[in-house]
């Protein structure tokens, strides 16, 4: 067995001969795979992905598609595009809580200051993300990609797609994949800095954590939701899941477990009480709650 913790900033593992640490996507990623040279290739992989989606990039495609906002499309690749699709998919799926969007505030907003905030929340809408053939445009100027609640949940899964190895384990900040064995999973509370729960999976699965303790950089309705964590077997899903769950109140997180019963989600609140589902029980075959949980 392996012990991994899942947390919103880093994901940690036990050190094995084949596990490798990289930095990517502003985090650290972690990687255990049959071989070493299994390591590299995936290194390789999110790394070029990194280069195509990073907003941090200047020369990157997104770069590019929010440079020629409200002006002309941009020419993307299959990978792009692939992640921009699924990201309007999952926006229409979380009734708008999902946007990347966002980066009108993101970026424009906050980071560029070219802005003002109210200006801002008028160009959030993924409806002006315009996709023709492999054209991406963004109908109004100021208007800005921001993939940060999607990014790395999508370089795992696409890392695990390519590589087509039978067993493997890759985390990316709040963000993991493990399939082909079973492994000792741990979900981090931020309350007591302990672990909150640790699982066994039954099956192969992704995992990823959003929460707002350690940096302000969720907006959310529910003030008393201090950490979800989304269960998947996708984790391009997962991640932008945990991002808009965690956005949502209460009321509309239940109506959406309720219309996507496979997505499993474990809430932790202020006071130290934990929701867990259904979905999320399915994934494993073990699940041990610290005391008092």
């Amino acid at each position: 067995m392996v012990w991994a913790i899942l947390v919103p900033l880093l994901v940690l593992t036990l050190a094995f001969p084949k596990e490798k640490i990289f930095y990517l996507m502003g985090t650290y990623v972690v990687v255990d795979l049959p071989k070493e040279e299994d390591a590299y290739r995936a290194y390789r992989i999110m790394k070029s992905l990194e280069e195509k989606l990073s907003d941090y990039i200047p020369d990157s495609e997104i770069s590019l598609i929010n440079r020629r906002a409200g002006v002309k499309p941009v020419e993307a690749s299959p990978e792009t595009l692939e992640v921009l699709k699924k990201a309007i998919e999952i926006s229409e799926r979380t009734y708008g809580y999902f946007d990347v969007s966002v980066g009108a505030i993101t970026i424009k907003h906050k980071r560029e200051g070219r802005i003002s905030l109210e200006e801002a929340k008028e160009l959030v809408n993924y409806r002006n993300i315009v996709i023709d053939g492999s054209g991406v445009f963004l109908k109004k100027r100021n208007m800005a990609l921001d993939l940060g609640g999607i990014g790395k949940g999508f370089a795992v899964e696409k890392t695990y797609e390519i590589l087509k190895v039978p067993r493997g384990f890759i985390g990316a900040a709040g963000d993991m994949k493990v399939w082909g064995e079973k492994r000792t999973l741990a979900i981090k509370d931020p309350l007591s800095g302990g672990s909150l729960v640790q699982m066994v999976n039954s099956k192969d699965l992704c995992l990823s954590t959003s929460g707002n303790y350690l940096r302000q950089h969720i907006e959310q309705e529910d003030e008393e939701l201090i950490q979800i964590t989304v269960v998947h077997t996708d984790c391009t899903y997962a991640d932008a899941y945990a991002t808009a769950l965690f956005s949502m109140p209460k009321e509309l997180r239940r109506r959406f477990e309720e219309e996507n019963p496979e997505v499993g989600v474990l809430e932790l609140f202020s006071d130290g009480s934990v929701y867990i589902n259904k979905g999320f029980r399915n994934f494993f075959e073990v699940i041990l709650f610290r005391k008092g949980k």
